[in-house]
């Protein structure tokens, strides 16, 4: 399945074809439709006012809340596309709990479990696309671990995601996947995800 996973991530990102955007490979399901927030809650009434859809892809303008599942999760394999701005910083939170991160800082690379402090929290390697172009995420959570693959490769090994900001209890059994923000545009698109 490793194998089959890398394979699917390799056909995302820079090079999708529009015929097979948001459309899940086998054993995926989409969380994102490609046209609207079906599936997608916010702390605001009306989160269409921020987050939009145009041409397949979920917009986000900088203003408003974060972006969560309606559903709860527990562990998964999670595909997603992203894209940010310069100085863009962005982040995807796993079980309601911060943070892989996503942002333009090329001397430390996207992917990373930002608010880690006893594990690792920076990742393995640098492995960001230039801003303004697509990247990919593959994220692995089972039980407190998390792997992650950027664009293909590994930047985060089998790391327990420490629970910020109550560091002393254990992270939920289950939780939303939520799309963070820090009041920048972001862009999102083929949003998959597995449930192991």
């Amino acid at each position: 399945m490793v194998g089959l996973s890398l394979m699917i991530v390799a056909g995302l990102g820079s090079g999708v074809q529009e015929s097979s955007l948001n459309v899940p490979p086998p054993g995926f399901v989409a969380l994102f439709n490609g046209r609207d927030l079906t599936h997608w809650r916010s702390e605001e009434n009306d989160a269409s006012r921020h987050w939009t859809v145009r041409d397949g892809v979920l917009h986000y303008d900088g203003q408003g809340a974060n972006l969560r599942t309606a559903k709860d999760y527990g562990d998964f394999e999670l595909l997603v596309d992203w894209k940010i701005g310069k100085d863009g910083d962005s982040g995807i939170y796993l079980r309601g709990v911060p943070q892989v991160q996503i942002w333009d800082r090329p001397d430390v690379g996207s992917g990373g479990l930002f608010n880690n402090r006893k594990g690792r929290s920076t990742p393995l390697k640098v492995a960001d696309r230039p801003v303004g172009e697509w990247n990919t995420f593959r994220i692995l959570m089972q039980g407190d671990k998390v792997t992650v693959y950027l664009n293909g490769e590994l930047v985060v090994d089998q790391e327990p995601l420490e629970h910020y900001p109550l560091y002393l209890t254990p992270i939920p059994e289950r939780g939303p996947i939520e799309l963070q923000h820090h009041g920048h545009p972001l862009e999102f698109r083929n949003i998959f995800i597995r449930e192991l």
